[in-house]
């Protein structure tokens, strides 16, 4: 039975990722770091079937000891600290946990399990304002804010390793990805679990920062589909997974709000304090290595996605609410 090592087990990417692996018939392993408390709701249907345990990707010694004890087939590293924004209030905690922390993961494969197939959660933010579009795995890093340097400087790790120390370590270059179990502070869930609750007369007004920006999203479970295909190959090669569109954040709340019946223009107010002073010029990836050698495509549309998230919100402050 192989078995697989993921940090971040209770995120949205972590817990799908879980339930592939469990179907796969994988042993699945999950770094509790418990100091965060962070969407054990996420993995409540399977913490039967997996195995937690306690740890922290700021602690060595902690890893090691899991390293050593299970031998791991494979380790997602998808931990860290994911909100762009709260990385500029404490950018030595985004590297301290995003590269750092990879640091030492890839460290003790090297020195106690070098034949572990590592994966490592990158992230589009990585090429920060491109002049190519759409980016490829090889456009320039360019990272503009903390959270972004933390996983360019993983990026770079990561090949570094797989260069020196002949390791199977991968990035996965992922591009906005959102499903019903993403954060509330992230603007797609911000927008359904608003328009939700305006429906329902639990709240008045959808504060936004603009209607304009624009990103490439596509559905987690796919995303997480391309990660676990990145360690089924012959050889480790970074890969981009993208959807290849651009949406914009006025597409999503009319998708939302006209799915409940309403109209967006007269719930949404903007407010500038909640706009980004430095944000990428709509980055949109070109995910035409990952379909032609992991045969990955995405299988779930935008629409489809944010329509996903409303009923799934839908439901959620029906029972919190008792309606």
């Amino acid at each position: 039975m192989k078995t697989a090592f993921i940090t971040g087990i209770t995120g949205q990417d972590g817990s799908y990722l879980a339930s592939l692996l469990l179907k796969k018939n994988y042993q699945v392993v999950g770094l509790d770091s418990r100091k965060y408390s962070l969407g054990y709701e996420n993995i409540k249907a399977i913490k039967t079937k997996i195995i937690l345990e306690p740890g922290d990707l700021l602690d060595l010694k902690s890893l090691s000891n899991l390293i050593k004890k299970y031998q791991f087939t494979e380790i997602y590293n998808l931990g860290g600290l994911t909100f762009m924004p709260a990385s500029w209030k404490n950018p030595a905690m985004a590297l301290d946990i995003n590269t750092l922390g990879v640091a030492r993961l890839l460290t003790v494969i090297r020195d106690y399990s070098p034949k572990t197939k590592f994966y490592q959660a990158s992230s589009a933010k990585i090429f920060g304002l491109p002049k190519q579009s759409p980016q490829t795995e090889t456009t320039p890093l360019s990272p503009i804010d903390p959270y972004s340097v933390s996983k360019a400087a993983s990026h770079f790790l990561v090949n570094s390793f797989r260069l020196h120390d002949h390791l199977y370590a991968v990035s996965g270059i992922l591009y906005n990805h959102e499903s019903e179990r993403r954060g509330e502070e992230f603007v797609t869930r911000k927008i359904t679990l608003t328009a939700v609750k305006i429906k329902h007369k639990l709240a008045n007004e959808l504060v936004l920062g603009s209607l304009d920006s624009q990103q490439d999203w596509g559905y987690a479970p796919d995303y997480v589909k391309a990660m676990w295909l990145m360690l089924q190959q012959d050889k480790p090669e970074d890969f981009i997974i993208a959807s290849g569109q651009l949406h914009s954040v006025k597409d999503i709340c009319e998708i939302a709000f006209s799915h409940l019946g309403l109209d967006y223009k007269d719930h949404v107010k903007l407010d500038k304090q909640f706009s980004r002073q430095i944000e990428s010029k709509s980055p949109v990836g070109d995910a035409s290595k990952a379909k032609k050698i992991l045969g990955w495509k995405p299988e779930v549309d935008f629409k489809t996605m944010i329509i996903k998230m409303v009923e799934n919100d839908l439901q959620l402050i029906k029972k919190e609410n008792n309606l």
